[in-house]
């Protein structure tokens, strides 16, 4: 009886094992998807602002948080103390762009080559700033395009902004893609996927 029991307690604590790992896993895909629906959205709306285009040199490069420049991360802490920097973009120039979410609004700040503050960006708060998006809610032309086009993908997180942009991460092959879709489900690109970093 006791060796009964014994085998039965072992599987059924293999399966609840099983089940836990699983569920870690399912968590952290999550949490990666949710990070790079936010991050993916923050780099995008820093490359098309009207400031980025006016004042930037060339293409963005992604850039390591923790290699920001002492002046500029000193500035931050100064006038913005609860932020938390979320990307961080260099011109051809040499100029910077530091996204941030202060007291729960990101905010986007350009800083020369020198590291000196020279200005907000304009839109950013807008086109950054996502409302999250049920699954089951997209629009069904958002649903379709991804089954015809990413074969067995899994949509994990959306979100949309205040210009009715839907970012959306999906699960394919064992990656996350973040792929951007206008306010009527069209699609409009595959989006490059920031790497994750983060620094208050």
């Amino acid at each position: 009886m006791r060796k009964y029991l014994l085998l039965f307690l072992l599987f059924t604590g293999g399966l609840y094992l099983t089940s836990c790992t699983k569920d870690s896993s399912a968590v952290a895909d999550s949490e990666d998807a949710l990070d790079a629906v936010t991050a993916t959205a923050a780099r995008y709306s820093a490359s098309v602002d009207s400031v980025t285009h006016k004042k930037c040199k060339g293409s963005l490069t992604d850039v390591d948080v923790s290699s920001l420049s002492a002046t500029i991360t000193s500035y931050i802490k100064q006038n913005y103390s609860s932020a938390t920097i979320k990307i961080a973009l260099k011109d051809q120039a040499g100029n910077t762009i530091v996204g941030i979410e202060a007291d729960g609004q990101p905010k986007a700040l350009l800083f020369d080559a020198n590291g000196a503050f020279v200005q907000e960006l304009q839109h950013y708060k807008k086109a950054a700033r996502l409302t999250a998006v049920a699954v089951a809610d997209l629009p069904a032309a958002i649903s379709s395009y991804i089954s015809a086009n990413y074969s067995g993908a899994t949509i994990q997180k959306a979100g949309k902004n205040a210009e009715g942009s839907y970012f959306v991460a999906i699960s394919v092959s064992g990656s996350i893609k973040v792929l951007l879709f206008d306010s009527a489900g069209s699609f409009k690109q595959e989006l490059p996927k920031p790497p994750s970093h983060k620094r208050h």
